[in-house]
Protein backbone atom coordinates (compact mmCIF):
# COMPACT_ATOMS: atom_id res chain seq x y z
CA UNK A 1 0.00 0.00 0.00
CA UNK A 2 1.48 3.63 -0.74
CA UNK A 3 -0.20 6.52 1.06
CA UNK A 4 -0.08 9.65 -1.28
CA UNK A 5 0.28 13.31 0.13
CA UNK A 6 -0.96 15.18 -2.77
CA UNK A 7 -2.84 18.00 -4.46
CA UNK A 8 -3.36 18.16 -8.14
CA UNK A 9 -1.00 20.28 -9.40
CA UNK A 10 1.57 18.84 -12.19
CA UNK A 11 4.13 17.99 -9.96
CA UNK A 12 1.17 15.97 -7.86
CA UNK A 13 -0.45 14.37 -10.97
CA UNK A 14 3.05 13.10 -12.31
CA UNK A 15 3.06 10.78 -9.16
CA UNK A 16 -0.91 10.12 -9.98
CA UNK A 17 0.04 8.99 -13.59
CA UNK A 18 2.93 6.45 -12.51
CA UNK A 19 0.41 4.68 -10.10
CA UNK A 20 -2.23 4.51 -12.13
CA UNK A 21 0.01 2.84 -14.94
CA UNK A 22 1.33 0.59 -12.37
CA UNK A 23 -1.74 -0.18 -10.69
CA UNK A 24 -0.25 -0.22 -7.63
CA UNK A 25 -3.29 0.20 -4.67
CA UNK A 26 -3.23 3.51 -2.73
CA UNK A 27 -4.53 6.32 -0.42
CA UNK A 28 -4.69 9.36 -1.53
CA UNK A 29 -4.44 12.26 1.35
CA UNK A 30 -5.00 15.66 0.10
CA UNK A 31 -2.80 18.41 0.86
CA UNK A 32 -4.48 21.45 0.62
CA UNK A 33 -1.82 24.07 -0.71
CA UNK A 34 -3.87 26.93 -0.80
CA UNK A 35 -4.61 26.15 2.85
CA UNK A 36 -1.17 25.97 4.18
CA UNK A 37 -1.71 21.69 4.83
CA UNK A 38 2.15 21.43 3.58
CA UNK A 39 3.01 23.33 6.54
CA UNK A 40 1.34 21.07 9.35
CA UNK A 41 4.20 19.11 11.64
CA UNK A 42 2.60 15.42 10.26
CA UNK A 43 3.18 16.36 5.99
CA UNK A 44 6.83 18.10 7.16
CA UNK A 45 8.05 14.82 9.05
CA UNK A 46 7.80 13.27 5.53
CA UNK A 47 8.16 16.24 3.16
CA UNK A 48 11.08 18.48 5.02
CA UNK A 49 10.49 21.06 2.00
CA UNK A 50 6.85 21.46 2.23
CA UNK A 51 6.35 20.84 -1.02
CA UNK A 52 3.96 18.28 -2.36
CA UNK A 53 3.94 15.23 -3.10
CA UNK A 54 5.11 12.75 -0.77
CA UNK A 55 4.54 8.86 -0.53
CA UNK A 56 4.70 6.47 2.48
CA UNK A 57 5.29 3.22 0.81
CA UNK A 58 3.53 1.17 3.61
CA UNK A 59 5.42 -2.54 1.95
CA UNK A 60 9.02 -2.02 0.99
CA UNK A 61 10.81 -4.68 -0.93
CA UNK A 62 12.83 -5.11 1.69
CA UNK A 63 9.87 -5.83 4.04
CA UNK A 64 11.23 -3.15 6.38
CA UNK A 65 9.84 -0.29 8.19
CA UNK A 66 7.90 1.90 5.84
CA UNK A 67 9.94 4.44 3.45
CA UNK A 68 9.17 7.80 2.93
CA UNK A 69 9.65 9.75 0.10
CA UNK A 70 9.54 13.41 -0.80
CA UNK A 71 10.42 15.22 -4.15
CA UNK A 72 8.44 13.64 -7.35
CA UNK A 73 11.28 12.65 -8.95
CA UNK A 74 12.68 10.74 -6.37
CA UNK A 75 9.26 9.45 -5.96
CA UNK A 76 9.43 8.08 -9.54
CA UNK A 77 12.00 6.96 -9.44
CA UNK A 78 11.38 5.42 -6.43
CA UNK A 79 8.35 3.77 -7.75
CA UNK A 80 9.91 2.87 -10.89
CA UNK A 81 12.60 0.38 -9.05
CA UNK A 82 10.12 -0.76 -6.60
CA UNK A 83 7.91 -2.39 -9.58
CA UNK A 84 10.64 -2.72 -12.10
CA UNK A 85 7.81 -0.83 -14.76
CA UNK A 86 8.68 2.50 -16.59
CA UNK A 87 12.62 2.39 -15.02
CA UNK A 88 14.86 0.43 -17.27
CA UNK A 89 17.43 -1.57 -15.68
CA UNK A 90 20.00 -1.62 -18.30
CA UNK A 91 22.05 1.08 -18.01
CA UNK A 92 22.32 2.83 -21.20
CA UNK A 93 18.39 3.12 -21.68
CA UNK A 94 18.13 4.23 -17.48
CA UNK A 95 20.87 6.96 -18.35
CA UNK A 96 18.41 8.34 -21.20
CA UNK A 97 15.33 8.34 -18.97
CA UNK A 98 17.30 9.65 -16.44
CA UNK A 99 18.51 12.89 -18.11
CA UNK A 100 15.17 13.24 -19.58
CA UNK A 101 13.85 13.41 -16.05
CA UNK A 102 16.42 15.53 -14.65
CA UNK A 103 15.54 17.88 -17.26
CA UNK A 104 12.26 18.49 -16.69
CA UNK A 105 12.92 19.11 -12.76
CA UNK A 106 15.76 21.05 -13.39
CA UNK A 107 14.02 23.41 -16.31
CA UNK A 108 10.61 22.40 -17.85
CA UNK A 109 9.07 22.44 -14.36
CA UNK A 110 10.94 25.43 -12.94
CA UNK A 111 10.71 27.31 -15.45
CA UNK A 112 6.75 26.91 -16.53
CA UNK A 113 6.11 27.08 -12.95
CA UNK A 114 7.61 30.65 -12.92
CA UNK A 115 5.75 31.53 -16.33
CA UNK A 116 2.61 30.68 -14.17
CA UNK A 117 3.29 32.87 -11.34
CA UNK A 118 4.31 36.00 -12.94
CA UNK A 119 1.59 35.67 -15.43
CA UNK A 120 -1.22 34.37 -13.04
CA UNK A 121 -0.16 35.20 -9.42
CA UNK A 122 2.42 38.00 -9.14
CA UNK A 123 0.73 40.67 -7.27
CA UNK A 124 2.89 43.14 -9.58
CA UNK A 125 2.99 42.53 -13.20
CA UNK A 126 6.52 42.81 -14.31
CA UNK A 127 6.42 42.78 -18.10
CA UNK A 128 10.19 41.89 -18.29
CA UNK A 129 9.77 38.31 -16.07
CA UNK A 130 6.95 37.73 -17.88
CA UNK A 131 8.34 37.75 -21.19
CA UNK A 132 11.49 36.08 -20.14
CA UNK A 133 9.57 32.98 -18.41
CA UNK A 134 7.18 32.89 -21.73
CA UNK A 135 10.01 32.92 -24.03
CA UNK A 136 11.78 30.19 -21.79
CA UNK A 137 9.14 27.74 -21.95
CA UNK A 138 8.51 28.19 -25.26
CA UNK A 139 12.31 27.89 -25.81
CA UNK A 140 11.90 24.04 -23.93
CA UNK A 141 9.11 22.99 -25.68
CA UNK A 142 11.26 23.45 -28.84
CA UNK A 143 13.83 21.83 -27.45
CA UNK A 144 11.17 18.55 -26.56
CA UNK A 145 9.92 18.89 -30.30
CA UNK A 146 13.28 17.97 -32.05
CA UNK A 147 13.77 15.43 -29.29
CA UNK A 148 10.67 13.74 -30.50
CA UNK A 149 10.76 14.28 -34.13
CA UNK A 150 12.12 10.92 -34.72
CA UNK A 151 10.82 8.60 -31.68
CA UNK A 152 7.63 7.65 -30.03
CA UNK A 153 8.67 8.40 -26.61
CA UNK A 154 10.92 10.92 -25.09
CA UNK A 155 13.58 8.26 -24.13
CA UNK A 156 13.01 4.70 -25.00
CA UNK A 157 9.49 2.54 -24.36
CA UNK A 158 6.93 4.98 -22.18
CA UNK A 159 8.58 5.48 -19.03
CA UNK A 160 9.16 7.82 -15.75
CA UNK A 161 10.55 10.51 -18.22
CA UNK A 162 6.70 10.76 -20.06
CA UNK A 163 4.79 10.78 -17.00
CA UNK A 164 7.23 13.77 -15.29
CA UNK A 165 6.95 15.87 -18.78
CA UNK A 166 3.41 15.19 -19.39
CA UNK A 167 1.61 16.94 -16.44
CA UNK A 168 3.42 20.46 -17.39
CA UNK A 169 2.52 20.61 -21.36
CA UNK A 170 -0.87 19.93 -20.10
CA UNK A 171 -1.10 23.68 -18.98
CA UNK A 172 0.21 24.93 -21.99
CA UNK A 173 -2.43 27.31 -22.65
CA UNK A 174 -2.05 28.89 -19.09
CA UNK A 175 1.55 29.15 -20.47
CA UNK A 176 0.66 31.01 -23.35
CA UNK A 177 2.07 28.01 -25.64
CA UNK A 178 -0.08 26.84 -28.90
CA UNK A 179 0.72 23.07 -29.47
CA UNK A 180 0.36 23.58 -33.29
CA UNK A 181 3.84 25.15 -32.74
CA UNK A 182 5.12 21.84 -32.15
CA UNK A 183 4.11 18.96 -33.95
CA UNK A 184 6.30 16.43 -32.86
CA UNK A 185 5.25 17.74 -29.06
CA UNK A 186 1.41 17.78 -29.50
CA UNK A 187 1.19 14.51 -31.31
CA UNK A 188 3.20 13.02 -28.33
CA UNK A 189 0.87 15.36 -26.12
CA UNK A 190 -2.17 13.96 -27.22
CA UNK A 191 -0.79 10.11 -27.46
CA UNK A 192 0.02 9.55 -24.15
CA UNK A 193 -2.71 11.84 -22.64
CA UNK A 194 -4.96 8.99 -24.74
CA UNK A 195 -3.95 6.02 -22.52
CA UNK A 196 -6.43 4.50 -19.94
CA UNK A 197 -4.39 4.98 -17.46
CA UNK A 198 -3.43 8.61 -17.81
CA UNK A 199 -7.46 9.93 -18.81
CA UNK A 200 -8.09 8.10 -15.62
CA UNK A 201 -4.95 9.87 -13.37
CA UNK A 202 -6.08 12.78 -14.52
CA UNK A 203 -9.84 11.90 -13.32
CA UNK A 204 -8.97 11.80 -9.93
CA UNK A 205 -8.78 16.15 -9.76
CA UNK A 206 -12.41 15.80 -9.92
CA UNK A 207 -12.55 12.90 -7.71
CA UNK A 208 -10.52 12.45 -5.11
CA UNK A 209 -9.65 16.55 -4.32
CA UNK A 210 -11.90 18.99 -3.15
CA UNK A 211 -13.03 21.35 -5.74
CA UNK A 212 -10.66 24.17 -6.22
CA UNK A 213 -11.68 27.70 -5.40
CA UNK A 214 -9.83 30.51 -6.80
CA UNK A 215 -7.26 31.23 -4.24
CA UNK A 216 -7.35 34.69 -2.44
CA UNK A 217 -5.03 37.21 -1.54
CA UNK A 218 -3.99 35.37 1.97
CA UNK A 219 -3.63 31.84 0.13
CA UNK A 220 -1.30 33.34 -2.30
CA UNK A 221 0.99 35.17 0.30
CA UNK A 222 1.02 31.97 2.08
CA UNK A 223 1.78 29.64 -0.62
CA UNK A 224 4.49 31.87 -2.50
CA UNK A 225 5.84 32.49 1.07
CA UNK A 226 4.99 36.20 1.06
CA UNK A 227 3.15 35.92 4.51
CA UNK A 228 5.16 36.48 7.71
Amino acid sequence: MIDLYSWPTPNGLKVSLFLAEAQLEHRVHPIDIGNGDQFTPDFLAIAPNNRIPAIIDRDPVDGGEPISVFESGAILTYLGDKTGQFLPRDVRSRNEVMQWLFWQMGGLGPMAGQNHHFNHYAPEKIPYAMERYVKETARLYGVLDRRLADREHVAGDYSIADMAIHPWIASHERQQQDLDDFPNLKRWFEQVGARGAVISAYATKDTLYPKQQDMTEEQKAQLFGLKE
